[in-house]
């Protein structure tokens, strides 16, 4: 018997997962440390996962989804929690991810992030970007930061999501979290407006497009501490995207402006611990002193690693130096480390030498 999406929702929270995805022909599932498991052994038909998942839309949602095939929101489920959903067609069926949200905002040394981290909450300016894979704990990193920021410092933090995670409560600084699509109609415009909001800092939870990565650099160039995420791997590839996204003729602009404003890079992955019981957190920090900011201007992004690796009494750390400790600790797998990291020489085992033969002549 197929159970309502309530049952569902509680189901994959209840077993510890992430993520529940609806798909047609196939059981609910949900993502528990990685892995995807079955909740059950019924099969959901293509008219059983469309329902389950329009019963979570509002009218104005489904016509959202009606004209453009897929969604972005946010659903509330009491009792149950704040989940990050979305919706899409996958062979002509209605298909949906929901991500759980939970509502506690772990304090940052909780999370096993460099200290350099936390001292990026005690900048006034500048460009800071959390980066990573999908599920890698970017959302997480930053409302952490936001909190801390909030606790600590005084004023105006105005956030510009898709949809919106994390609820803040009023702290040291006054919040305002705007969401888009129900508060303002795009990244773009919410930045442009938040600028004459009288803001401090401003968090945008994606830098999806040309625009919005252009008006947040004049932000940061203009004396606000900008807080953002990023789907980019590591550091170097950080730099390159945010430049590539412009055309030729825009790009030393922009990279004189990011040279300038950039003040860190958090980039994150979470790997399974070694134990089997959950993940474990690995990150590169990058912290641009005087060589890796000429090397942004010059575009020379292939020596930025080296000066990362010799640049640890700035704060820098690169994804390898991270996994190795990580390793040393022996809170994950050699498997793992090489599978993560970005130098699998870095952790092959080297081969034993192997014993000479005598020689019957001697």
């Amino acid at each position: 018997m197929t159970r309502d999406i309530t049952e569902y929702l509680r189901a994959a929270v209840a077993r510890g997962g992430s993520d529940l995805h609806l798909s047609a022909w196939a059981p609910a599932c949900v993502r528990i440390n990685g892995a995807i498991q079955p909740i059950d052994d019924v099969t959901l038909d293509p008219d059983s996962v469309r329902d389950l998942i329009l019963a979570t839309l509002t009218e104005s949602q489904r016509a959202t989804l009606e004209q453009e095939w897929e969604l972005d929101y946010a659903l509330q489920v009491e009792d149950v929690g704040r989940f990050r959903g979305n919706v899409h067609l996958a062979r002509g069926n209605v298909e949906a991810a929901f991500r759980f949200i939970s509502q506690h905002i772990p304090e940052l040394e909780t999370l096993g992030h460099h200290d350099m981290v936390r001292a990026c909450c005690n900048l006034r300016s500048g460009l800071v970007l959390v980066t990573g894979i999908t599920g890698s704990g970017k959302s997480t990193t930053l409302a952490s930061m936001v909190k801390r920021i909030a606790d600590t410092h005084s004023g105006v933090i105005i956030t510009l999501e898709d949809p919106i995670e994390f609820i803040f409560r009023h702290s040291s600084c006054l919040i305002k979290q705007r969401e888009v699509g129900g508060d303002t109609r795009s990244f773009p415009r919410a930045l442009r407006q938040a600028l004459r909001q009288d803001p401090d800092v401003i968090v945008v939870s994606e830098m999806r497009d040309l625009e919005t990565i252009r008006i947040a650099l004049t932000a940061a160039e203009t004396g606000h501490l900008v807080l953002a995420t990023l789907h980019t791997p590591d550091a170097p590839q950080t730099i390159d995207r945010l430049v590539d996204v412009f055309p030729a003729d825009q790009q030393p602009q922009i990279v004189a402006q990011l040279a300038g404003t950039l003040e860190g890079i958090i980039s994150q992955r979470l790997i399974p611990r070694a134990d089997g019981h959950g993940r474990v957190l690995a990150s590169e920090v990058l912290v641009p002193g005087y060589g890796i900011r000429n090397c942004i201007r010059e575009r020379k992004l292939e020596q930025i690693v080296g000066l990362m690796e010799i640049g640890h009494r700035d704060g820098n750390r690169t994804i390898d130096q991270s996994i190795a400790a990580l390793l040393e600790a022996q809170l994950i797998t050699r498997n793992e480390a090489m599978f993560h990291c970005r130098e699998r020489r870095n952790f092959e085992v080297a081969p034993k030498p192997t014993r000479k033969a005598k020689s019957l002549w001697t």
